[in-house]
């Protein structure tokens, strides 16, 4: 992620302003989208995933600012299960190649209502979460269906950086910014 100022759009950051649940896909989104497997000779495989640092940040930060956080996945990884733990992410719903009920369940639990959600996606599962989030956002690199559903088209590729830009924006917009810098160097 080169390191400059984001100008968000005003719609963006009016969508993003009631924001208290921060919704993301994992493949694609936090990672780039890569699937590495590895065999063995007994028949077993292990999947390898790279998460970017600055994400995990970006989640960490909007926690401790009072944005909750989850991830909603169609693979089931233990990969995953332990970047969300190291993320403090609070809902992590995984194996869900249908993941409007998720999202659904999500809602109940953290009471919250879709203009209160921001969900970011790359790709067509995603759509049906992006088109009841009160803020959509698509990465750099989604798909061209992902973007045209987005509020929000990240300036970088999932993996590199676009979930803690959407979490820059959410705490820009609520005025949350300045207060979260020191929480992020302490």
């Amino acid at each position: 992620m080169t390191i400059r100022e984001i100008k968000f759009p005003a719609p963006a950051l009016r969508r993003a302003k009631p924001v208290r649940v921060l919704l993301v896909d994992v493949d694609g989104t936090m990672t780039n989208g890569e699937v590495c497997l590895q065999g063995f000779p007994d028949g077993s495989v292990c999947e390898m995933k790279i998460f970017h640092a600055h994400d995990g940040a970006g989640l960490k930060l909007a926690s401790i600012m009072g944005i909750r956080t989850g991830l909603i996945t169609g693979r089931d990884s233990p990969a995953t299960t332990r970047r969300a733990r190291e993320a403090s992410m609070e809902f992590v719903i995984q194996g869900q190649a249908k993941k409007l009920d998720a999202y659904k369940a999500i809602l109940v639990r953290a009471g919250v209502t879709d203009e209160e959600v921001a969900y970011v996606g790359d790709d067509l599962p995603d759509l049906p979460l992006l088109n009841r989030a009160g803020l959509a956002v698509a990465v750099a690199n989604a798909v061209v269906e992902v973007k045209r559903a987005a509020h929000y088209v990240t300036t970088v590729r999932g993996g590199e950086g676009a979930i803690r830009e959407v979490v820059e924006m959410i705490l820009k917009a609520q005025g949350k910014w300045k207060k979260a810098i020191p929480q992020a160097i302490a």
